[in-house]
Parts: C-alpha cells; sequence; structure tokens
C-alpha cells in the first residue's frame, strides 16, 4: 500500500494538553474509534481528536 493510499484509510488520535499533544497515535479507523474512546476515559479533563492522518513527504534528497 502506498502513503497516499494510506492517507486515505488511516486515522491519527491525538490527546492535547493546551497546544501541546503529548498522545499521537495513527491506526486503521476501527481501531481509532475505540482507541479515541479509550483516551477520552483516560483523560476526561483534555481534548482529544480523531482526524484522517496525512502523511508528508520527505520532499527527495537535499
Amino acid at each position: 500500500m502506498t502513503t497516499a493510499e494510506l492517507a486515505g484509510t488511516e486515522r491519527r488520535v491525538r490527546v492535547w494538553f493546551g497546544e501541546h499533544v503529548i498522545v499521537d497515535h495513527v491506526c486503521e479507523p476501527a481501531s481509532a474509534a475505540r482507541f479515541e474512546r479509550a483516551m477520552q476515559q483516560r483523560f476526561a479533563s483534555l481534548r482529544v481528536t480523531n482526524e484522517p492522518a496525512r502523511f508528508l513527504s520527505s520532499g527527495g534528497a537535499g
């Protein structure tokens, strides 16, 4: 599977402490939904986001 294909299927779950990400987890959509619920329970007072994962290319030799 290519990076472009992964970008369409993978999800990124993050836990935020203010403007700082303290957890950043990329996985399949079903796993992401379970992980998001677990993080919401564990970190009830913090913001938890579940978004499509976006992968950046390395940009070539430099």
